[in-house]
């Protein structure tokens, strides 16, 4: 420790680094950090703020070697424990993640800090039962904090309590009246009974709530729901024409970038690359429900995961992640021409051992688990190598239906394609002609299902798939609606009621509007 400086000169740099992360100022932070090292590198705090600034900086190599090194110096560390625990299951290390989750949960500090992110750990590990309950504990100490109280609703509702996930929501919105999350899953809760909550989003909205334009944009997508909940298809339309011009003002899209990692799917894997694979990894637990989203994957993963041998595992990176990681390819682009070609040459035994370790709590738990991601419908053909004997079920649906149900969705980070009704209707034309090859690839260890024909035989449909799966037929299968696991999905209330086929050229509706995409599809031959 340098000479001079005392105790209280360092709780006051310690304090002083805190208040900097919290309003933001990542440099005042970061000098703090260095001063704090400078005087004494044995300084527990001063390695957690190190961690803290680079999360911010999304430098989650160096937050890990920070947290990690808080952990050596005070084991009993809650929140360090926390932060590692989720930047492992961030980067698909789930047993890591698993490991330091009981570290956190045998330290306890009652923080709801802490234990906020313990929650979102367990989120991401798909356990929402666990999320609830640690969002639970801090939303105790702080009911106004939208932090907390919009994922605590969002743990309700994936488990099914609609009406406590209700309560939270108002309880918010009595606080922060114009909270435009809270309005947007509140929205989605339950199906419209009167116009009053979609004119007042609009409102809201008109009159420039919201924060900004990704918080307009929640408002209008909600008023756009509960519009059609109502069959008010014009207003319904207005609501969702405007939200999508709002979030696609928002972000960078990159086509051209999209277009070439398409392209070099198409020039790289051949039926030669995939029959030229020799890996003898012998386990069947995985199946992968692909596709694009908002075409019944949820839905035909609650009918095969009502069977006593099949879980569900959630919408996993796990394989993202490890091609990722054995490709070498560094790049803050999630996907790009260069990682697509450098993939082709993953050892396929090395993948398919790599996810299999990645998803192990998973198997676990059941003879088979269901991984219902649906863009991994890019790398279907490379886990197919690596494993041989795990199933994919590709879902299908309409080309209009599925461009428009994308188009009046607001998604996190993805599927940024969705903003914009033409370049929703280039990508899908893309996808479609890229799951033809694949369906040529892997034959029979794949089965492309229609979500139509799901809607309006379930019975036979469930059968084919049970089949499919190489599984004995369980009654159960048929009563899917009636489970209680979680949902983490958009159709998450959706999916706890019986099967019906009114979304089945719902596209129609607006087919006005929607002649753009329309005119891209026939002339591709998929309208």
């Amino acid at each position: 420790m340098q000479r001079g400086s005392g105790k209280q000169d360092i709780q006051r740099l310690i304090a002083g680094g805190f208040q900097a992360m919290q309003k933001g100022d990542l440099k005042n932070a970061e000098r703090i950090c260095q001063q704090l090292l400078s005087i004494d590198r044995n300084i527990p705090q001063a390695h957690f703020l190190v961690g803290l600034v680079a999360m911010q900086m999304d430098n989650k190599k160096l937050a890990a070697q920070a947290f990690h090194t808080v952990t050596k110096l005070d084991a009993t560390s809650a929140g360090a424990w926390a932060h590692l625990a989720k930047i492992m299951a961030d980067l698909g290390y789930m047993d890591k993640a698993l490991e330091h989750l009981q570290k956190a949960e045998q330290h306890p500090d009652n923080n709801p800090v802490s234990e906020s992110v313990i929650a979102a750990t367990w989120t991401l590990l798909e356990n929402h039962r666990k999320a609830k309950g640690w969002y639970e504990k801090a939303y105790e100490k702080h009911p106004k904090a939208a932090a907390l109280a919009i994922p605590l609703a969002n743990a309700h509702s994936y488990l099914g309590d609609i009406d406590a996930a209700e309560d939270v929501l108002k309880t918010l919105l009595e606080h922060s009246p114009e909270h435009p999350q809270a309005h947007w899953i509140l929205a989605g809760l339950k199906k419209a009974e009167g116009s009053e909550q979609a004119d007042q989003m609009v409102r809201i909205a008109d009159n420039g709530g919201g924060r900004d334009d990704h918080g307009r944009a929640f408002l209008l997508y909600g008023a756009g729901k509960l519009y059609e909940d109502l069959e008010l298809w014009d207003q319904a339309w207005q609501a969702f024409d405007r939200a999508a011009k709002l979030r696609r003002g928002g972000i960078t899209y990159d086509e051209a970038g999209e277009i070439a990692w398409f392209d070099a799917f198409h020039r790289h894997y051949s039926k030669d690359w995939f029959d030229a694979s020799d890996s003898d990894v012998d386990n069947a637990a995985p199946i992968l429900i692909i596709g694009q989203p908002r075409t019944g994957t949820t839905l035909v993963e609650r009918i095969i995961t009502s069977h006593s041998d099949v879980i569900s595992a959630g919408e996993l990176q796990q394989l993202y992640l490890s091609i990722r990681r054995l490709s070498n390819v560094q790049t803050k682009t999630r996907v790009t021409a260069d990682l697509v070609t450098a993939a082709k040459d993953i050892d396929p035994t090395v993948l398919g051992k790599t996810y299999l370790a990645n998803t192990r709590h998973h198997r676990e738990a059941a003879p088979h688990f269901v991984d219902k991601m649906p863009v991994n419908f890019l790398y279907a053909p490379l886990l197919s190598r690596g494993l041989p004997h795990a199933k994919f079920v590709h879902l299908t649906r309409g080309g209009m239906d599925s461009v428009f149900s994308s188009f009046k969705q607001l998604f996190a980070d993805a599927y940024l394609h969705s903003y914009d009704q033409e370049e929703m209707a280039r990508h899908y034309v893309r996808y479609h002609q890229l799951m033809d090859r694949w369906q040529d690839l892997m034959g029979e260890r794949m089965q492309t299902v229609a979500y139509e024909d799901v809607v309006t035989d379930t019975q036979a449909r469930s059968r084919s798939l049970i089949d499919f799966l190489g599984l004995d037929w369980q009654d159960s299968v048929l009563d899917f609606h009636k489970s209680t696991a979680a949902v983490s999905t958009a159709s998450a209330v959706q999916v706890r009621s019986k099967v019906h086929s009114k979304s089945v050229g719902r596209w129609r509706r607006y087919e006005e509007h929607l002649q753009p995409a329309f005119k891209i599809l026939k002339a591709a031959g998929l309208a």
